[in-house]
């Protein structure tokens, strides 16, 4: 990756966006190993890690997994999901993160050298724009290839660093014994997980 040794680093993680990435390229993540990627990288200020959690999950592997975060080095932002039924009659649910992460970011920008943003979100372009004119370095990880790209090309553009989540794969793999079932954290198939 593309660092300078004394770059203080914040990292901004769209949790639903990253989980799609990651299990569209066939693996779970060890947040404990990608966190210590960005400790050798720099000076890791933040980790912050945001996702939208429905009401009924308390005691679901998601609510284990942001505990789990919320303990080991992660600021948790977390907001209840909203759920309704689309004029098909499917069940969806309703979480998006955009505002809270965008917010955040142009604050704390100016204690940081380089922001990294795990989401392939467009919506983010404007963020991107925003934390660059402040002079504050932007890596983007997402992964474009997966069927359909899950990284918008603007994105990638005004990025000053694209990364492949596929090419971090090989050191933030979590390891078979410790994978949890999908199902049990996100809706079924015939559900969208979340949407903007």
């Amino acid at each position: 990756m593309d660092f300078y040794k004394d770059e203080r680093i914040g990292l901004f993680i769209d949790g639903a966006n990253l989980h799609a990435a990651a299990r569209s390229l066939g693996f779970d993540i060890d947040y404990k190993q990608l966190l210590n990627i960005f400790k050798k990288e720099g000076k890791l200020i933040r980790a912050l890690y945001y996702t939208a959690i429905l009401e009924d999950q308390k005691n679901s592997p998601i609510r284990s997994l942001v505990n789990w975060l919320d303990y080991n080095g992660y600021t948790m932002i977390t907001k209840p999901a909203k759920e309704y039924i689309d004029a098909a009659g499917h069940r969806k649910v309703k979480g998006n993160m955009d505002i809270e992460i965008s917010l955040d970011a142009i604050v704390m920008c100016e204690q940081m050298d380089h922001i990294v943003l795990f989401s392939g979100d467009g919506d983010f372009r404007p963020l991107i724009e925003a934390v660059q004119r402040r002079g504050t370095r932007v890596t983007v990880i997402s992964t474009v290839r997966s069927n359909p790209p899950l990284a918008a090309d603007e994105l990638r553009r005004q990025a000053d660093v694209f990364v492949d989540l596929e090419d971090l794969k090989e050191n933030i793999e979590r390891s078979v014994n410790e994978r949890v079932d999908d199902s049990l954290i996100y809706p079924k198939k015939t559900t969208v997980p979340f949407e903007d």
